[in-house]
């Protein structure tokens, strides 16, 4: 399918700088596919309207890392170089895959000091060497320390990768911090949010256990590749970044208890339905899952265990808009789009939800 045929255009206004205060004060466009009225618009604290007794919701329960670095390119008998750049994907005890900017004039042997600045990191940096370049700007990070060392230099040194939309009109503050972590955030390894569940809160948390919905956490840790632009002409030519992920065999076994009963399963964001179709049969069993996935859902996808999903507004031609036309149908996704433009959402990570319910509403 073109990849041209999702695309769109936003005005930059509907592009959301901060979360809504509280955060499920934010819009929630309910979108119901057949129905009489297709679209209706709430808020992400009437959620628990649209619920039913033995339903479940499946959150993901990653945690974002200070994955964005800067510091300075160290050559011996050359000048330093100022470096940004971005964790992607541990490789190993000491090893990350790294976007980096200016990543040309990076050679594999340089060394790269992270961190001073009056940032506290055992002696206020962290030092790296470059043992590899790929493409499109990525490095392989061998670093001097490993393990849980390592992690706590990161968290000291580094500081949050807020997206790039967002840091081109304001730069990262203490703020997002708080603001770019979710309720359910307990397992780092994320360079990006789970941004729907962002919207979650402890008092809409007790709203939905009164309905007799259950909830339950499933882990991916998001990469960058998720968010961005396809640059294939088609979506048959581009290659989806795998991500790492897992389902507990307690989880799984649950959530089939909730198929068994009739009760449905709406995931909160699409790493959590990228991650429940990853660990799904043909059939929509669902089976524990820890591992790597690549899973890349256009129309045309049959989704196997999902029956909906809270999502925010996504980018133009991005992987997740794809899903999100797969999932209720590409000329509904449209006109849901130009629906949320024309009545002022706000889009993206710090954006507003639509709710979507193919399968019937409350």
């Amino acid at each position: 399918m073109r990849v041209d045929a999702f695309d769109f255009e936003l005005p930059e206004a509907r592009i959301a700088l901060r979360p809504a205060e509280p955060r499920d004060s934010a819009r929630m466009l309910v979108i119901r596919p057949g129905a009489a009225p297709e679209f209706c618009d709430h808020h992400v604290r009437d959620l628990p309207d649209f619920l039913r007794p033995g339903d479940a919701l499946v959150v993901n329960d990653t945690r974002v890392i200070a994955a964005a670095l800067e510091g300075l390119r160290r050559r011996e008998g050359g000048s330093d170089v100022r470096v940004e750049a971005t964790l992607v994907k541990r490789l190993g005890p000491a090893r990350w895959r790294a976007f980096a900017r200016p990543g040309k004039r990076l050679q594999v042997g340089d060394r790269i000091r992270f961190g001073g600045g009056g940032r506290v990191c055992l002696m206020g940096t962290l030092d790296a060497e470059v043992v590899e370049k790929e493409d499109e700007g990525a490095i392989i990070l061998a670093f001097d320390l490993s393990g849980p060392m390592l992690d706590d230099a990161v968290a000291a040194v580094g500081h949050m990768p807020i997206p790039p939309y967002i840091a081109a009109r304001r730069p990262e503050d203490a703020r997002d911090g708080i603001d770019y972590q979710t309720l359910f955030a307990r397992h780092p390894g994320s360079v990006a949010a789970p941004t729907a569940s962002l919207h979650f809160t402890p008092e809409l948390m007790a709203r939905i256990a009164a309905t007799g919905a259950e909830v339950h956490e499933v882990t991916l840790h998001v990469g960058p590749g998720t968010f961005l632009p396809v640059k294939a002409d088609d979506t048959a030519d581009h290659l989806m970044h795998a991500e790492w992920g897992e389902m507990s065999p307690a989880v799984a076994d649950a959530l089939n208890a909730v198929r068994a009963r009739g009760g449905r399963i709406i995931t909160v964001g699409s790493t959590s339905t990228r991650l429940v179709e990853s660990a799904a049969d043909d059939d929509g069993t669902l089976h524990p899952f820890a591992g790597e996935t690549d899973i890349f859902i256009t129309p045309g996808t049959r989704f196997k265990a999902v029956t909906g999903m809270l999502t925010n507004f996504h980018l133009p031609r991005s992987t997740l808009v794809m899903l999100v036309a797969a999932f209720i149908g590409h000329e509904v996704q449209k006109r849901a789009y130009a629906h949320a433009i024309a009545a002022g959402y706000r889009f993206y990570s710090y954006g507003d939800a639509c709710l979507l319910l193919p399968q019937g509403g409350a």
